[in-house]
């Protein structure tokens, strides 16, 4: 059954505020659950709304980073020292990532990780 834009978007404004899931808006509808998650992306794309997370934590759709990033701020309250410590942490950082391996921790706790070959020279 072919549905309108209008009716698509109402499926996805459904599924995005969480009044039904995919999987019952898959049922209700008489569509696949894929398909109403492409209704629910079209609708948050067309009203310019955030990802949401669906709560369990396994298929979230926000990408949440391990380390949050300083902001000019953070920057401008820095000393002259600290500047530079955090400019040849971020020059050491991006060596590393160059040869294809990440480090995570400091001091004697570090843990090495290598980075997928298929991007590095």
């Amino acid at each position: 059954m072919r549905y309108t834009k209008e009716e698509r978007l109402e499926i996805g404004r459904k599924v995005y505020e969480g009044i039904m899931t995919r999987y019952e808006a898959a049922e209700a509808y008489g569509i696949s659950d894929d398909t109403a998650r492409d209704y629910m992306r079209m609708y948050r794309d067309f009203n310019s709304l955030p990802p949401k997370s669906s709560g369990n934590g396994s298929d979230s759709y926000v990408y949440k980073p391990s380390e949050r990033r300083p902001d000019l701020s953070d920057y401008e309250s820095m000393t002259k020292k600290e500047l530079i410590v955090e400019l040849i942490k971020a020059k050491v950082a991006e060596a590393r990532l160059k040869k294809g391996y990440e480090v995570k921790g400091d001091g004697p706790v570090k843990e090495y990780i290598l980075l997928d070959s298929s991007n590095t020279k």
